[in-house]
C-alpha cells in the first residue's frame, strides 16, 4: 500500500468514526467469503456499518478523531480486525451473539459505546443485554404518562364535580347586619315636686 493509499484509507475510517457512538472492533477471521458476506448482509439489514481494517491504520485513525482517546481499544488491535458502527448500542453485540450461535466467531475485541470501553469477547452478553436509547426512552415516556393520563382522565370525566367542590370551597358572603336602632332615650322627668304655697 503506498503513503497515499494510506492516507485515503485513513480519511475513510474517520470519516466513519467521526460522529459514531457505537464502535465496536470484531475478529472475522476464519469466516471463509460465504459466511463473511452472509454477516455483511445481516449487519446491513440492521443498519451497521462493517468494515474490515489494517490495524495500524485504525489506530491512526482513532488518534486523529478529537473528542475521543481510543487509546484503551489499541491493545487489542492484533490479526484481523473489523470495525462495526451503529446507531443503537447493542445492535453489533447482538448481530455478534446471534452469528456465533452457528460459528465461533466473530469475536468481540473491544468496543466503545455510551463514553465507556469494553475490552474483551467476555463483555459480548453483558453488551448485548444493554439497552439501547430508543427502549430506554421508550420506558421513561411510559412511566412518565401513567400519572398525567391519571390526571388527564380525572379531569375530562369529572368537570361538574370539581366545579361543585370549588363552589364548596368558596366562602359564603357575609350578610351585612343591620345594627339595631338605638332605643329612644326615655325623657327626663320633669321635677314634679310643687313649691308649697304660701298662706
Amino acid at each position: 500500500m503506498t503513503k497515499d493509499q494510506k492516507v485515503v484509507a485513513i480519511q475513510e475510517i474517520k470519516d466513519l468514526l467521526q460522529d459514531a457512538k457505537v464502535v465496536y472492533v470484531a475478529d472475522l477471521e476464519g469466516l471463509n467469503a460465504a459466511k463473511s458476506s452472509d454477516f455483511r448482509r445481516q449487519a446491513f439489514k440492521q443498519n451497521i456499518k462493517v468494515k474490515v481494517v489494517k490495524n495500524t491504520l485504525l489506530q491512526k485513525a482513532m488518534e486523529q478523531i478529537e473528542g475521543v482517546d481510543y487509546s484503551e481499544m489499541f491493545p487489542t488491535f492484533k490479526g484481523n480486525s473489523a470495525i462495526l458502527i451503529s446507531e443503537t448500542a447493542n445492535a453489533p453485540a447482538k448481530l455478534i451473539q446471534g452469528f456465533r450461535k452457528k460459528e465461533e466467531k466473530p469475536a468481540l475485541k473491544s468496543a466503545y459505546l455510551q463514553e465507556t470501553f469494553y475490552v474483551g469477547d467476555n463483555n459480548l452478553d453483558a453488551l448485548a443485554n444493554i439497552k439501547s436509547r430508543e427502549e430506554m426512552i421508550g420506558e421513561i415516556i411510559g412511566l412518565l404518562q401513567s400519572p398525567i393520563q391519571r390526571v388527564v382522565s380525572a379531569l375530562q370525566n369529572k368537570p361538574e364535580t370539581v366545579e361543585a367542590k370549588a363552589e364548596e370551597a368558596a366562602p359564603a358572603p357575609a350578610v351585612e347586619e343591620t345594627p339595631a336602632e338605638a332605643a329612644p332615650e326615655a325623657p327626663v322627668a320633669e321635677s314634679t315636686e310643687e313649691t308649697p304655697s304660701a298662706e
